[in-house]
């Protein structure tokens, strides 16, 4: 009986506060009801905020690029660098730099000196327009920059960086960090895969074709630049010493020839010495261009192998596919977004008034 009477406090326990949320949910809904012209209202406002919102937002133009990154490891270049080291030359194409491995080339089409670099490229090759002052043209930032009306160009193609004012650093850094936060995507789909996606949004097509073209170009060359940079110095070392020997073998060569051709007295032995000695050095000479011209054509074999392949899958075609915001899409947010802060401000006010007022403060 007891064990009875305790299940049926429970049940009752459970169908009071059940009944406490339905009268709760009914009251909400009361006042809400009450309060619809009052939703109506904020809805149309929200609604006009969109429309002016859709009709103040200009129109903007993606360029979209794809790229693939393969870099070569030297394979089976191990045993010619054994030979060439015995030489006291490092041939490569054993190692592998790894500063721009894995997610570190996009870092890297990030960095202030590519964007930078890119920003100072010209429009075209009859212009000195550089594309930072295609930039603040396209979005009229000259008057937020402050500079002058007459002021062709701030930032001109013609100019060399290192000649550059503080103002204008100033003004090339201000326009890196806004491209790099309102321009600029960059990242992978898969991320097993070295498919690099590059995206540029603007409110300009032609700004969106050259700035993504020409970041990627500018990045490939620095990058194969610098992975290649230890195999040409090899290159051009040797490059240096067998023209060197070749000058020395030539010399001696004539030299030989031309010690046979004197008309020399038999009966004096010692008179050959001279020719043997061209003779000897020339095949010193010789033996040692030969290892130099071989070492050289391992090296250059090792540059090619070490060349990573940086090549365009997909590149911006005109016309770019372009984005404005739709004129229902936005009144709809903006509506919705306006009757939320509105349900919002009512909850907070009957909040208060139920902790300051009491429970008859739900009459509104």
């Amino acid at each position: 009986m007891e064990s009875s009477s305790i299940m049926d406090r429970g049940n009752v326990g459970d169908e009071v506060n059940l009944r406490t949320v339905i009268l709760e949910i009914k009251s909400w809904i009361k006042i809400f009801r009450r309060n619809w012209l009052l939703f109506l209202i904020c809805s149309l406002v929200g609604g006009g905020l969109g429309i002016l919102y859709a009709k103040s937002k200009k129109r903007t133009y993606i360029a979209d690029l794809t790229f693939v990154l393969d870099e070569n490891k030297g394979g089976g270049l191990g045993a010619y660098a054994g030979i060439a080291s015995q030489f006291g030359i490092d041939i490569g194409g054993a190692s592998s730099s790894g500063i721009f491995n894995g997610d570190n080339i996009i870092e890297f089409l990030k960095s202030r000196l590519m964007v930078e670099q890119t920003l100072l490229m010209p429009v075209d090759s009859n212009n000195s327009q550089s594309l930072a002052d295609y930039y603040i043209d396209t979005y009229n930032l000259r008057k937020r920059l402050k500079i002058a009306p007459d002021t062709k160009f701030i930032l001109p193609a013609t100019i060399n960086r290192e000649n550059f004012s503080i103002r204008q650093d100033s003004i090339l850094f201000l326009l890196y960090q806004k491209i790099i936060k309102e321009n600029l995507i960059i990242g992978k789909k898969d991320k097993k895969l070295n498919f690099i996606n590059l995206s540029v949004v603007s409110e300009s097509e032609m700004f969106s074709k050259y700035f993504a073209e020409r970041l990627v170009g500018k990045a490939a060359d620095f990058y194969i630049k610098t992975k290649t940079k230890k195999s040409k110095s090899n290159v051009d070392l040797l490059q240096s010493k067998a023209d060197s020997i070749e000058y020395l073998l030539n010399k001696k060569t004539y030299s030989a020839a031309y010690s046979q051709d004197l008309n020399l007295n038999p009966a004096r032995r010692v008179a050959l010495v001279g020719s043997e000695v061209a003779i000897r050095d020339k095949a010193v000479l010789q033996t040692m261009y030969a290892e130099v011209v071989k070492n050289l054509e391992l090296s250059r074999l090792a540059m090619v192998q070490e060349t990573p392949i940086f090549q365009l899958v997909d590149s911006p075609i005109l016309p770019l596919r372009s984005e404005k915001p739709g004129i229902i899409k936005c009144v709809f947010l903006g509506g919705l977004i306006m009757v939320l802060i509105t349900a919002f401000g009512i909850i907070c006010k009957v909040v208060y008034k139920k902790l300051m007022v009491g429970p008859e403060a739900t009459k509104m």
